[in-house]
């Protein structure tokens, strides 16, 4: 009897047991389980090169002109853009500011603009191919991104008469150049032939070469050069009748002219996102904005102002928020007395802050291997420890979002061999 009696209490513990253990898998862990972070992906810098069309500097090869047969030149020019492309991709370049309106006119289709001399020698004629598209297709399918860099004023890099009279033979074509259809626009300014920034009509029609652009193309983003107001002391802009006209309500002339410059910047900005919001709008102006001795919001510098040269108030731009980017050129080097690298490096990141313009910053390739008497450090070790230094202060500054070299052709310079080795093993694919 005790010997059943035990059995069954053994019995009854363990039916107890097991329904505490179904009980238990009831209940939930009072231990907050574990979730790993979402990782952060921060976005890729841009590695930048400026691809520049305007006399050949770049692209393409003056050779190429030279030929009888169309289709060897294309050939020609197509062969050397692709071979610029792979070579980006083997440097770790991702993304090329491509000069597609050096001028008045483009090297792509366009119903405003004539087509480039640059392509075939000879304005508006047609170079059997459309170099954008071509650039495009070929970019993108190696992963390269492509901004379209205008030049918003100029129609011409001289005054000659033999420029003049090609000008004028594009009145028997379709379109012909806004300088014999608008000569009414046209001024003189540092000995070349631009457009007048006072007119509204000007700015109406700049809105237009770039409304064109952004529709027919799959470009990643625009962007136009520090060309605004450009003129030298012997051949400066005339804008007299325009100032009369149009500056009523302005204290001077400068003011209203940085206003004109200030509303061509609003209203492509309003026109590139109206069409494509994806589309990037950015501005490469001359580095420095204003020196502090002028301005105490200014950098501590001694070199030419944007806002006073230029007409192009460069800070008000960012701090409006009207760029996705600004890209200044800081084209001296660390220990330039008058205006150091990194001054302004780091003072244009405190412009930008944490705001939605990105930073980038664009760097003296040209002047690499090339020490001169005031920039001698562009010779220290064949301007590689220059080099390094800019492009790590631009790396690990917070603020900079990425660095432009200019310009293409330097890339194939015996000086700056050295220099494009180190980009290489620093940005290249390992």
């Amino acid at each position: 009897m005790l010997i059943k009696r035990g059995s069954g209490w053994l019995g009854a513990m363990l039916v107890l047991l097991m329904a505490g253990c179904s009980h238990k898998s009831e209940v939930k862990s009072l231990v907050t389980p574990y979730v790993p972070p979402t990782p952060v992906i921060k976005p890729q810098p841009v590695r930048g090169v400026w691809l520049a069309t305007v006399n050949h500097l770049d692209w393409p090869p003056p050779a190429s002109l030279t030929l009888a047969d169309p289709e060897l030149r294309i050939a020609r020019q197509q062969q050397a853009l692709v071979q610029r492309l792979d070579k980006y991709v083997a440097l770790g370049i991702n993304t090329v500011f491509f000069q597609v309106k050096p001028d008045g006119t483009a090297l792509y289709r366009s119903a405003i603009l004539p087509w480039s001399a640059e392509l075939t020698g000879a304005i508006g004629q047609h170079p059997g191919y459309d170099p954008l598209q071509f650039l495009l297709t070929e970019a993108h399918k190696r992963g390269l991104k492509v901004h379209a860099w205008l030049n918003p004023y100029r129609i011409t890099t001289n005054t000659s008469p033999a420029t003049v009279s090609a000008l004028q033979k594009t009145l028997r074509q379709s379109p012909a150049s806004v300088f014999v259809l608008h000569r009414d626009w046209v001024r003189v300014a540092s000995d070349r032939y631009v457009l007048d920034p006072g007119l509204p009509q000007v700015r109406q029609w700049i809105n237009s070469v770039v409304a064109e652009l952004v529709k027919n193309y799959a470009i990643d983003g625009v962007q136009f050069d520090d060309y605004f107001y450009y003129e030298t002391p012997s051949s400066p802009l005339d804008d007299s009748r325009s100032w009369q006209q149009y500056g009523a309500g302005f204290a001077d002339k400068a003011s209203w002219r940085r206003n004109n410059t200030l509303l061509l910047v609003k209203e492509v900005a309003a026109t590139i996102k109206s069409l494509k919001p994806e589309v990037a709008f950015g501005i490469s102006p001359a580095g420095v904005w204003r020196n502090a001795d002028k301005d105490e919001r200014g950098s501590d510098t001694r070199g030419g102002e944007a806002y006073d040269q230029a007409f192009a108030d460069t800070r008000l731009w960012v701090k409006e928020g009207l760029l996705d980017y600004i890209a200044p050129q800081l084209y001296w080097p660390f220990e330039r007395k008058i205006v150091r690298y990194p001054t302004l490096a780091k003072w244009w990141a405190d412009v930008v802050g944490s705001g939605p313009v990105k930073l980038y910053i664009g760097v003296a390739l040209y002047k690499v291997g090339k020490p001169t008497a005031t920039e001698p450090q562009w010779g220290e070790e064949q301007g590689v420890a220059e080099l390094k230094r800019q492009i790590e202060l631009n790396e690990t500054q917070p603020g900079v979002a990425g660095t432009i070299l200019f310009r293409d052709a330097f890339l194939d310079e015996p000086q700056t061999q050295q220099a494009v080795n180190y980009l290489r093993s620093r940005w290249g694919k390992q």
